[in-house]
């Protein structure tokens, strides 16, 4: 269940392993249950969040045809960018 925080919307996200001990989103699930599924990981970076605050691994993904920023914080907690 997705919860906002700010400009943060902290979400429910699916993750796997990889066999080299990478965490790699598969779904999120949006504030209205919606869940979406993650098409592709293009890129991982240490970032902070510019518009929300803190800081964690960026993940930028494609979801549905769209670029997305997935951020994971140290404190184990999924969130994305609000726009308002």
């Amino acid at each position: 269940m997705a919860i906002r925080n700010g400009y943060k919307v902290y979400v429910d996200v699916g993750a796997e392993f990889t066999d080299d001990g990478r965490l790699m989103p598969q779904y999120l699930v949006w504030e209205d249950g919606t869940r979406y599924e993650v098409d592709r990981v293009k890129r991982v970076e240490r970032c902070a969040s510019r518009r929300a605050g803190g800081c964690g691994i960026m993940y930028t993904c494609i979801v549905g045809g769209r670029e997305i920023h997935l951020y994971y914080e140290e404190n184990y907690r999924w969130f994305l960018e609000s726009k308002e």
